[in-house]
Order: C-alpha cells, then sequence, then structure tokens
C-alpha cells in the first residue's frame, strides 16, 4: 500500500499533458513512457543511496531543491540541472539503462522518448523528495527522523521503486501490467546485477548493484 501511495504522489506531480504535446503523444502514451523511465531514476538513486556517502551526497543535493506539491508545469523543470542529475546518478551507465528501459516498453515510440524523458523527469523526483524528507517545500536540512513508515530516504526510494516494479511489498501487479518481474529481472541482471533475492524496499543493491559498477 505505501509503494502505491508514494508512486501515485509522485506520477500526480508529473505533467503528462504538457509533456505530451511537447513529444506530440497522446496522454497514455506520454503516461506509459514516464512509468517505464522511472525506474531507471529511482533505482539509481537507490543504489547511490545504499552506501553512507551516496545517501548524504543525495541528502545534499536534495537541499538545493525545493519541495511541491501537486502537479509541476513543464516551464518550471530545469532541463539542465536535470541532466546534471541524470549524469550523477547514472554515470557512464546512462545510455546502457536507457537502452534497457526502452526495450523493455516493446514500443519503439515509447523506446525513443525515454532518454528525453530522463531530464525532465530528474529534477521532479527530487523535489518530490525533498518534500517527504524537508517538509512541505520548506528549504532547511533533510530531516534525520525517518519520513514516512520509516527508512527516510532509503525507504521512500524503495516504496517508490516497489511500486514501478509492480509490487515491491504489495501481491498485485498494478496498472502498468508491461512493468511487473520482467523489468525488475532486467534491471537486476543489466550488467552483470546479481540476482534479485529482494524487490521493491529490501534487497536494492542487489537489485540494482550491478547497473552502476556493482555493489
Amino acid at each position: 500500500m505505501a509503494s502505491d501511495s508514494e508512486l501515485q504522489a509522485l506520477l500526480g506531480q508529473v505533467p503528462i499533458g504538457d509533456l505530451a504535446a511537447k513529444f506530440g503523444v497522446d496522454d497514455a502514451t506520454m503516461r506509459e513512457a514516464v512509468q517505464q523511465a522511472l525506474p531507471g531514476l529511482v533505482g539509481g538513486m537507490a543504489v547511490n543511496a545504499s552506501d553512507q556517502e551516496g545517501a548524504q551526497k543525495l541528502e545534499a543535493a536534495l537541499e538545493k531543491h525545493s519541495g511541491a506539491e501537486g502537479g509541476i508545469s513543464l516551464d518550471a523543470i530545469d532541463e539542465a540541472d536535470g541532466q546534471k542529475i541524470v549524469t550523477h546518478v547514472l554515470g557512464d551507465k546512462e545510455s546502457d539503462v536507457a537502452h534497457a528501459l526502452g526495450q523493455n516498453a516493446g514500443s519503439s515510440v515509447i523506446s525513443s522518448l525515454i532518454p528525453k524523458l530522463l531530464p525532465l523527469l530528474a529534477p521532479i523526483v527530487m523535489q518530490f523528495l525533498a518534500g517527504k524528507l524537508l517538509g512541505g517545500g520548506s528549504n532547511g536540512t533533510v530531516a534525520s527522523q525517518p519520513a514516512q513508515g520509516g527508512g527516510g530516504l532509503g525507504g521512500i526510494l524503495g516504496d517508490l521503486l516497489g511500486g514501478l516494479l509492480g509490487g515491491g511489498s504489495q501481491p498485485q501487479a498494478k496498472s502498468q501490467q508491461s512493468q511487473g518481474g520482467g523489468l525488475d529481472d532486467l534491471l537486476g541482471g543489466l550488467l552483470g546485477g546479481g540476482s534479485s533475492s529482494g524487490s521493491g524496499g529490501g534487497g536494492l543493491g542487489g537489485l540494482l548493484g550491478g547497473l552502476l559498477g556493482g555493489k
């Protein structure tokens, strides 16, 4: 349940209609493309946050973003900043991750959208995380106490990833049926990642460790 609520809150901030108009596709196609692209970003952040140094760097970056509630307009998204976030999170694996996510989409249109969406979605994910950890839109320092349900930053990323991969903590598959275990396995095995012994909130290092250099 936590996975679903966190995921829906994040998706609620994405300007699906504006993005669809920008790239000349319908809303349903854009929504699916967004849901295919997000696991790459969220998973990359989860891998970065899986050790103390990486978590501290990500939390420091969050302090530069104000939390937002409700939808975010396309005009308010800093794509250049988004590209810096993507480069930091995914490093030299950015094209591999985008390619793998695109292959899983089963649609050439969605596959072509994913690399274009990553730098547009990255600031939205950061604002969402900042809102969760810093409180609604206020600047300051990242809260040291665990956020909503325990686990702090790692817990929130785990909930999101569990929802995006089709369940983590919940058995039902959700609306994005094309995701499910297939994307879980794909990301887990990409570039030599270990077999995913626990999906969703738990073994994030095992699930995506190989994605960014192995942990």
